[in-house]
This record gives C-alpha cells, sequence and structure tokens, in this order.
C-alpha cells in the first residue's frame, strides 16, 4: 500500500518514449474494493488516511466508535493516485476493517482494501484494466501527545503494476518495477494533534524493490456545525529507489508529489459518514515523467459512505 495506498508508469505496448513517459489507464470492469483503512496509518499516509492501505478520503471525523470495531468504506474516485503515482481513472472501492484492543492504549487493525478501474481510456492507445487488493495488519499505539503505528501491506496488482492493454503488461520492460504483480511494505507512523489540527510523518520500506518513502503532511478540521466539517490537508512526499522507473527516466531518488485536499465530511447517522472530497496531485522529481497522462499536476475529487458496526 495506499498499496498502496495509490505507483504506475505504464508504456504503450510499442517501445516507450523516453522524452514524454505516458502511463495508461483504461478498464472496463466494475468491481468494488474490499480494503481496510488503517487507524494506525488514517492520519499518517499519503493517501491522507492510510499509511500503507490506499484511501481516496483525507484526514476526517469518523462515525462515532462502534462495538464490534469494523469500519467499512465504499466509494468513487476520478482519478487514483498512491503517493504521487497515477494508477487509473474512475475507481470504485471498498475497504473493510477490523480494530481490537490489545492492552493500555495499544490496539490491533487488519483489514483489506480492492479498488478497480471502471473506465480509463487512453487516446491512441485503448482500454487500461487496473485491479489491486491491498491487505494489511498494523499495531496502533496512543501515547496522548502522539499516535504510533507499525504496519505491514501486501499489495495484488492483478493486472501488473501498471495495468494493461489488451491483455498485456503497460509497464516497461526496461524497468521491472513497473511489471510486477505484487508487493509488500513495513510503514512506521507518527500523528501529532495539536488542537484542531494534525501533524503527521511516515516512513516505508518496500521489500520487493529495496526503496524507500517519506511523507509530511497536516491537516485542519474547521467545524461548520454538529454534522458537518471542512478539512483542508496538504503532504509531500520523497523517494529513494522508490517506483520512480530510473532505468526509463534517469530519475532514481527525489521528491516525489505534493498534494493539497479539502474534504467536507457529512455525519449522516452515529455510525455513517458521507465524505466528498476534491484533491490536486502535483509530481515533483521522480513523477514528473510518468504521470504524463493526466498532465504533471491533475485535479480530481470523489466521495465514499464509511460506517461503523
Amino acid at each position: 500500500m495506499q498499496k498502496r495506498s495509490s505507483m504506475a508508469v505504464h508504456q504503450q505496448t510499442s517501445k516507450p518514449n523516453t522524452t514524454t513517459i505516458m502511463k495508461g489507464k483504461t478498464l472496463t470492469s466494475i468491481i468494488t474494493k474490499t480494503a481496510a483503512v488503517l487507524a494506525v496509518c488514517a492520519a499518517t499516509s499519503a493517501q491522507a488516511g492510510t499509511t500503507s492501505a490506499k484511501a481516496p478520503a483525507p484526514v476526517a471525523p469518523a462515525p462515532e466508535e462502534s462495538p464490534l470495531g469494523f469500519t467499512l468504506d465504499l466509494g468513487y474516485e476520478t482519478s487514483y493516485y498512491f503517493r504521487g503515482l497515477w494508477f487509473s481513472n474512475n475507481n470504485v472501492f471498498s475497504s473493510l476493517a477490523v480494530t481490537v484492543p490489545v492492552a493500555d492504549k495499544l490496539s490491533f487493525t487488519a483489514g483489506a482494501l480492492y479498488t478497480s478501474t471502471v473506465d480509463t481510456s487512453i487516446g491512441g492507445v485503448g482500454t487500461l484494466d487496473y485491479s489491486e487488493l491491498d491487505l494489511f495488519a498494523a499495531l496502533n499505539y496512543d501515547a496522548g501527545f502522539a499516535k504510533f503505528g507499525l504496519a505491514f501491506t501486501n499489495y495484488n496488482f492483478f493486472d501488473t503494476f501498471s495495468g494493461s492493454v489488451g491483455g498485456q503488461t503497460f509497464g516497461f520492460a526496461e524497468a521491472p518495477d513497473s511489471t510486477i504483480e505484487d508487493a509488500r511494505d513495513l510503514a512506521f507512523t507518527v500523528a501529532v494533534p495539536i488542537g484542531s489540527m494534525n501533524l503527521y510523518g511516515t516512513y516505508v520500506y518496500d521489500f520487493k524493490v529495496d526503496g524507500h518513502y517519506f511523507e509530511a503532511g497536516a491537516d485542519y478540521t474547521i467545524a461548520v456545525n454538529d454534522w458537518l466539517s471542512i478539512v483542508p490537508s496538504a503532504q509531500i512526499g520523497y523517494g529513494v529507489d522508490y517506483y520512480s522507473y530510473a532505468e526509463v527516466t534517469g530519475v532514481d531518488s527525489g521528491w516525489n508529489h505534493v498534494r493539497v485536499m479539502v474534504t467536507a465530511p457529512i455525519k449522516l447517522t452515529k455510525t455513517a459518514t458521507l465524505v466528498p472530497y476534491i484533491a490536486a496531485n502535483f509530481s515533483l522529481d521522480t513523477r514528473e515523467l510518468i504521470n504524463t497522462v493526466e498532465g504533471a499536476n491533475d485535479l480530481y475529487g470523489g466521495v465514499k459512505v464509511s460506517v461503523t458496526f
């Protein structure tokens, strides 16, 4: 993960252009995703809600705590980004997670997330198929002044990391990282609340590519009334040998992206919350030559329903 979270360069079925590297996207199957949003990751991830599992919605007030500890998310997003890397468009997703107490201030979270494109059409190329399943587990510790997390995520890329067109991977033969079918990473997270603001940071080690990812971010909750809040947030990421496709781009380390986002969590019931959002992804050093289908900068949005039980 967000598999995860969001991480793929695509090439056309012919040899890629090393000057303008195009990532492909398009998918005709509608799939719902089964994923869990880690409690520990919820405040420290690049996807603004998870450190490992990918989630389109940023940090936001959650529904009231449920007796069983389960959280179910269902949603749609116009573009799927994870840690600054574009994967596909028009994704539907679902996630399921359960959190149980282990000891005083210590809890354990486990879950799964599934996301798939409904329609990612690339002019002159075709339709991109992309689907992904993330399974994860995490330990969360609430020290009062800060929350700490340790999360392990297993990513499964059913159409390869870069998706597929016509049944063939859309990745680069020269860059093996773009054609992998699975990956695993370990994430360390910290979130520090300061009034209505949260400051958070993430470090991720990817076992598959022996890469490192760092992220820092902040969000601020503006309570409009007892059922509506406005939550602006921003993040910046840095990668070291982290899915930059250096064999093609010539860049192995550097700043990944900056993302700004605004969500408007709407409390529907005691256990259900509707979370619409709008965001902008700005590609930096290691993403400029990769996120070219949508351009280096992309405005996108989505919505999810989160239910606890």
